[in-house]
């Protein structure tokens, strides 16, 4: 009953706000295209990976050349396309697609190059390996039917490096698991769910969120804590819900689609964060995929160099802070912390939740940093975003 309620006086005050021509425009929005170029040009970033391991396989280039390629390799891939939509003044909502795409990239084309090193390095310890590899590389010309194990350096090729980018995942092995047959019937109820919930978000976004979002211009400007407190609960529900809508049809119904297609054997997309105690409860089972790269790239390698566990979760922080003001920050072409610094406080924030909430209390602490956090940051945004483009006046 309140939800219809809320229903109802949504209508009765703004009346039917939704349009759903809102993809064909945005389609026919100039500024969406860079972001498309953008996209296409990745695959430079992905030949370069894969020339580099061919030189580094041969022993062209010694392996601190091949770090020191690989790093200006992942940080042109993150720099050049942030200035290239800059400057291009390309739509925000593409943007942010194309730099999430660049974000998965850079993640992929390191897990690619840490893995074919440990791959080279263990053969040049191991002599009997070596002769295998020799083998390998003469056979790998051959055609390699469905139940063929990849080794080293078989691996090193277009189809193999494109799978892999294609793949719901972030961590490269040379042998991903595999299921035996697309099922169709999974396919469709997948598919379905992607249209029938992208299309609920959309109508969600315009006839709930933006009205809100308009009506906050005034607040920020007059600096009105209580009716800027006012609007940050009312934008608290609607954004929780459409996060909650697009957690589910990305994780859920996207990548479940996409490892149907490729027959990707590995489906543990995320666990049961919802249940989460603690901060870092929420974080470990939310986004496994990104976890596992965290986990077996930046926070084990920081492990066995001597650095605390505590140091290495900081660092493992700062650097998902860093990202996540990337995906913002650039899109919007304003530089400003907020989402760098929501992803720092939850620090401190995880440290009392562990030491004095338990159980049922934590849980209760989790869901609302969810609810009330991503809402401040929004509202944030908003403010800088509307001053910083337009006149906002009485």
């Amino acid at each position: 009953m309140s939800s219809s309620r809320l229903v109802l006086e949504n209508l009765l005050k703004y009346g039917f706000l939704v349009r759903f021509d809102v993809p064909i425009l945005f389609i026919k929005d100039p500024t969406a295209w860079p972001s498309l170029l953008a996209l296409v040009l990745s695959n430079l970033f992905i030949i370069l990976a894969l020339y580099l391991e061919k030189l580094l396989q041969k022993s062209r280039i010694g392996e601190n050349s091949g770090k020191f390629f690989c790093f200006m390799n992942v940080f042109t891939a993150l720099l050049v396309p942030a200035i290239y939509l800059w400057y291009r003044e390309a739509n925000p909502v593409s943007s942010f697609f194309a730099l999430a795409w660049y974000t998965c990239l850079s993640m992929k084309l390191v897990s690619y190059f840490q893995v074919n090193r440990h791959c080279r390095l263990k053969i040049k310890n191991e002599p009997t390996l070596q002769e295998n590899c020799k083998k390998a590389e003469k056979n790998s010309t051959n055609k390699i039917e469905n139940n063929f194990l990849l080794e080293y350096p078989q691996n090193l090729n277009f189809k193999n490096l494109y799978y892999f980018m294609a793949a719901p995942t972030l961590c490269y092995e040379l042998n991903f698991p595999r299921s035996q047959r697309i099922r169709k019937s999974f396919l469709i109820r997948r598919s379905s769910e992607i249209i029938f919930l992208s299309s609920l978000s959309l109508i969600l976004l315009q006839q709930w969120v933006v009205p809100i979002l308009k009506n906050s211009k005034i607040p920020f400007r007059e600096s009105n804590i209580l009716k800027i407190i006012e609007r940050l609960l009312k934008l608290a529900v609607p954004n929780h819900v459409i996060w909650l809508i697009g957690f589910y049809c990305f994780f859920h119904s996207y990548l479940n689609v996409l490892a149907e297609v490729l027959r990707f054997g590995d489906r543990e997309f995320y666990r049961d964060w919802w249940n989460a105690e603690d901060v870092n409860g929420f974080w470990q089972n939310w986004n496994i995929p990104v976890h596992k790269f965290c986990l077996r790239h930046i926070y084990k390698p920081l492990l066995s160099q001597g650095i605390t566990k505590a140091q290495a979760s900081l660092i493992v922080f700062f650097v998902s802070a860093f990202f996540h003001e990337y995906l913002v920050s650039i899109p919007l072409r304003m530089f400003r912390i907020w989402a760098f610094l929501g992803m720092i406080v939850q620090i401190p924030f995880a440290i009392v939740v562990k030491k004095f909430l338990h159980g049922n209390y934590g849980n209760m602490a989790v869901w609302i940093s969810l609810i009330i956090g991503q809402p401040i940051a929004i509202m944030m945004y908003i403010h800088d975003y509307y001053i910083d483009y337009f006149q906002v006046t009485n």
